[in-house]
């Protein structure tokens, strides 16, 4: 079972905005193939609930990614460009500086950015990646909530009925 971070419906009166990073699968999900999966995600941004922070490598990668040939076909169906997921990706991130080494190193170098941002930023991590997900317990005692996804918490129908 993926680990997921449950969040409810409604944010607590006064809450601000929580740091969000999304590890480059993630951000895949959520602008190039609609993933239901990433629906909280959207539905959290949207009502600014998360604030999607990045930095400049991060956005690198995507688009290297983005040029992937194993891509082309399904950007083609969804009639999209890598340019205009860069900019779907510039509109919905805040760009910030690259963060400090984090006191734990990731297996996968590559991932690095994004736990380093995380901890910086006491943000929720999203990532499907094995090597992020194993260092969920290190990373929560830095102040960083790492899963694979968001989830509404289940609101019990009636608590009286």
């Amino acid at each position: 079972m993926r680990p997921e971070l449950r969040l409810p419906p409604q944010a607590p009166a006064g809450e601000a905005a929580r740091p969000l990073v999304l590890d480059t699968n993630i951000v895949l999900d959520l602008l190039l193939f609609a993933d239901p999966a990433v629906a909280a995600v959207r539905m959290l941004l949207q009502a600014r609930r998360l604030d999607w922070v990045a930095t400049q490598p991060m956005r690198d990668e995507l688009a290297c990614v983005l040029q992937y040939t194993h891509l082309q076909p399904r950007m083609a169906y969804y009639g999209v460009t890598a340019e205009g997921l860069l900019a779907a990706f510039d509109a919905g991130s805040r760009v910030v500086d690259v963060a400090a080494r984090a006191p734990y190193a990731c297996k996968d170098a590559d991932d690095q950015k994004f736990i380093d941002l995380a901890v910086a930023q006491r943000a929720i991590l999203l990532s499907k990646d094995k090597a992020v997900l194993c260092m969920r317990k290190r990373l929560s005692n830095l102040g960083v909530q790492a899963a694979a996804a968001l989830v509404f918490e289940e609101i019990a129908a009636a608590c009286s009925a």
